[in-house]
C-alpha cells in the first residue's frame, strides 16, 4: 500500500473542488471546465447543458449550442464506452488518438454485428471518412453513399444506435454536425473543425492512454483503477491493464484512502492533504461526470451504502442526484410543463437548513436557465 495517504472526506472535497462543486467558473471559462470534466456525456443533451450549468456561472443554452454548431469550439463525438462525449474541440486530437487505441470492434462478433467482413473494415471505414469530407450527411444519406461506393454495407449504418459508425469516430474519420429537422448528421472532422484544432499535436503513440489517464485523474482523483477501467472501456475493460500503465507513470502515484489504492497526479497531493468539505449544494444531472467517475467509490458519497442501486441504476441509467460539499444528500428531477418548471427533490435524510435553502437556490437557478418559473416541491 502506498506511504501517501488521505481520508475519504479529504479525497471527496478535492473531487468536488476539481469538479468545480465548489465555485463556480466565470461562462468565460466555459471551455476549460468541459475540459477538466474529461468532456461531456450528451448521451442526452440536456443532460451535458446542465452538468455545464451546475458548474458555470451566468451561463445559457445558447452558450453550448453557438460553441458546438456556430464557432465549433465544441466537438461532439462517439467517445469513451462508445456514448456520445462533448470535448472542447482544442482537445479532439488528445482524446482522438487515445480512442484510436480501441480494438474490439475489430472481433468477429462485432464484425457480424456491423454486418462488415473483417477484411473490409478497414476500407469500410476510410470509405465513411472519404464521403463525408466538406459534406453533412444524415444516417440514410451515409448508408446510400456508402453503398455507392461499395456496392454493400449499407443496412449495419442504418441502425439507431450507431454501433457500426462509432468507429469512425474512435478512427477521427466522424463527428456529428446539426441536426436536420428530426436527424442527425455527421460530417469528417478534418473538413469541419478550426483549422488550428486540427493541426494541434497528438500525445506521442506510446502515451495516448497514459495522457487520457493522467486527465482522468487530475479531474476525478482520487480515482481506483476500477473507476478508471469503468470510465475509459466500461465494465469490458481490464483494471489489469489499467494499472500497467498508471503505475510506471512518473507523474501519478497511489494514495491509500481509507484502506482503499487510489491514484492521483502527484503534482496534485498538497491540494489533496489540504482539501476540506464545505457545504456547497449543488444539484447534478443525470450522466453527470461526477458519478461517472465514481462508479466504485460513490457508496463512500452516500449516508448509506445501501443506496448505491438508486443512483447507478439497471442500463447504465445514471440519476439526477443533490450535493452537499460532494456528498449525494438526495436526488432531484424536473418536468418542463408551460411556462412552469416543476423541481422535485428527495432528500435521503433531515431537510436541513443548508439543504433546503442550497436547493431553493439551485432550483431557481435552473428555473431560469429553463426560461420557466419555478415550482419546487419535496417527497
Amino acid at each position: 500500500m502506498s506511504d501517501t495517504s488521505a481520508t475519504w472526506a479529504q479525497a471527496i472535497a478535492f473531487r468536488a473542488r476539481r469538479q468545480h462543486l465548489e465555485e463556480r467558473a466565470p461562462v468565460e471559462r466555459m471551455l476549460d471546465v468541459a475540459s477538466d470534466l474529461c468532456g461531456l456525456h450528451a448521451q442526452v443533451m440536456s443532460s451535458a447543458e446542465l452538468a455545464l450549468w451546475a458548474r458555470v456561472e451566468g451561463l445559457t443554452r445558447d452558450h453550448v449550442r453557438d460553441a458546438l454548431w456556430k464557432r465549433r469550439s465544441l466537438v461532439k463525438i462517439w467517445a469513451m464506452r462508445g456514448t456520445l462525449h462533448l470535448f472542447p474541440s482544442s482537445d479532439y486530437t488528445v482524446w482522438q488518438a487515445a480512442l484510436d487505441t480501441y480494438d474490439h470492434y475489430r472481433t468477429k462478433r462485432w464484425s457480424k454485428v456491423f454486418g462488415v467482413p473483417q477484411s473490409k473494415l478497414d476500407p469500410f471505414y476510410a470509405t465513411v471518412g472519404r464521403v463525408l469530407e466538406g459534406v453533412r450527411l444524415t444516417r440514410e444519406e451515409l448508408a446510400d453513399a456508402i453503398v455507392h461506393e461499395m456496392g454493400v454495407f449499407g443496412e449495419g449504418l442504418r441502425s439507431g444506435w450507431g454501433s457500426a459508425l462509432k468507429p469512425a469516430s474512435y478512427q477521427g474519420l466522424l463527428c456529428f454536425a446539426p441536426d436536420r429537422g428530426r436527424n442527425v448528421t455527421f460530417t469528417n472532422p478534418a473538413t469541419w473543425l478550426r483549422a488550428k484544432d486540427r493541426r494541434r499535436p497528438a500525445p506521442a503513440s506510446e502515451d495516448v492512454l497514459g495522457e487520457a489517464f493522467r486527465r482522468f485523474v487530475r479531474g476525478h482523483g482520487p480515482a481506483t483503477r476500477e473507476e478508471i477501467a469503468r470510465w475509459w472501456l466500461g465494465v469490458g475493460y481490464s483494471p489489469a491493464k489499467v494499472r500497467r500503465v498508471v503505475s510506471v507513470d512518473q507523474a501519478l502515484e497511489a494514495v491509500d484512502v481509507e484502506g482503499t489504492e487510489a491514484w492521483i497526479a502527484t503534482a496534485d497531493r498538497p491540494a489533496l492533504e489540504a482539501a476540506e468539505p464545505t457545504r456547497t449544494v449543488r444539484m447534478l444531472p443525470g450522466f453527470d461526470q461526477y458519478l461517472i467517475g465514481s462508479t466504485t467509490s460513490v457508496t463512500q458519497l452516500l449516508p448509506d451504502p445501501g443506496l448505491r442501486a438508486r443512483i447507478h441504476r439497471t442500463a447504465g441509467w445514471v440519476s439526477s442526484v443533490v450535493t452537499v460539499g460532494g456528498r449525494i444528500e438526495g436526488l432531484w428531477s424536473h418536468e418542463r410543463k408551460g411556462s412552469r418548471v416543476l423541481v422535485e427533490v428527495e432528500p435521503f435524510g433531515r431537510r436541513t437548513k443548508v439543504l433546503r435553502e442550497g436547493v431553493e437556490d439551485e432550483a431557481e437557478r435552473l428555473a431560469a436557465f429553463l426560461d420557466g418559473s419555478l415550482e419546487l416541491s419535496w417527497t
